[in-house]
């Protein structure tokens, strides 16, 4: 996971050869490289760096699919984000045998200029359903909840707030997921938003 981290960073700060000499401080090793080079986590330093972390062991911003190295199926195409902790929109909720499904994809939250609040900053890309764990505990604040401090709700109470939100609100909401390490949210926490 380290190598598709540092290609991503890579690719995003448009850096290659010599200029990832110069931010990773390993003189001789391109972005695939330093991949290989990283152990645990470091800061990328030198004039476009800027203080980024890079951790072996931080969640993926999107879901990863594809073959291993081997040909076989990764284990990331069957449950892109087990053991991690994501932020998401979340699109959509449903309760089929007993069991809840959530339609996710990434997002961001940025603190609120005027208030104890956040900002949803909108994903990209298509949904990706994942499932709850039967004992997932759920946390809502205001709009969802009751309260500005998150309570305590059941699945079906979550379920059913948010399917009654028109689609539009629900664009707006963020939620920090955390997944357990078969990829079925443990815990959801919804973002306080006035």
């Amino acid at each position: 996971m380290g190598r598709r981290l540092v290609r991503r960073v890579c690719g995003l700060l448009g850096v290659r050869g010599s200029a990832v000499r110069g931010i990773a401080g390993r003189a001789g090793r391109d972005c695939g490289a330093v991949g290989q080079g990283l152990g645990g986590a470091r800061r990328l330093g030198g004039p476009m760096g800027g203080g980024i972390r890079l951790d072996e062991t931080a969640p993926t911003t999107a879901p990863a699919g594809g073959t291993d190295p081997d040909g076989t199926p990764s284990s990331t195409s069957a449950a892109p984000w087990a053991g991690t902790k994501q932020f998401v929109q979340i699109e959509d909720a449903r309760t089929s045998d007993g069991r809840t499904y959530l339609s996710v994809r990434p997002a961001q939250k940025k603190a609120h200029t005027q208030f104890e609040a956040w900002v949803i900053v909108p994903g990209e890309g298509p949904y990706t359903e994942v499932r709850m764990a039967e004992d997932a505990k759920v946390l809502l604040s205001v709009p969802l909840g009751d309260g500005k401090h998150a309570s305590s709700y059941s699945q079906a109470e979550f379920v059913s707030r948010l399917t009654a939100q028109p689609s539009t609100a629900r664009s707006l909401l963020g939620y920090d997921l955390s997944f357990d390490g078969e990829g079925r949210v443990t815990r959801l926490q919804s973002l306080y938003t006035p």
